[in-house]
């Protein structure tokens, strides 16, 4: 079953648990002068970013399975972030992927 986007901008589309952010991801955030919350607020909507259509479909299997859900991002210094909710909802981490 397809996952309707919603209407009302901003609301949560899941449960993010906490959030965290890596030492590298805050880095690349801060030196492009944004803050994290724009990213865990986009992921938190269902826009799963700049992954292919296979990861976003397997995103859209994984709000109504339950399983971990990976969204990805690039700062407007171009550097790349992936941004990470288990599949529990316990805890969303943004981090590089090579940190990951």
């Amino acid at each position: 079953m397809k996952r309707k986007k919603t209407d009302r901008p901003g609301l949560a589309e899941f449960t993010l648990g906490n959030m965290c952010a890596t030492p590298g991801a805050l880095k690349a955030i801060s030196e492009a002068g944004e803050t994290p919350l724009a990213y865990f607020a986009r992921h938190a909507r269902g826009d799963w970013g700049e992954v292919c259509k296979e990861d976003w479909a397997e995103n859209e299997l994984s709000l109504a399975h339950g399983y971990r859900v990976l969204s990805s991002y690039h700062t407007s210094a171009g550097e790349k972030l992936w941004v990470i909710t288990e599949a529990d909802r316990s805890a969303t981490t943004i981090l590089l992927p090579e940190e990951y």
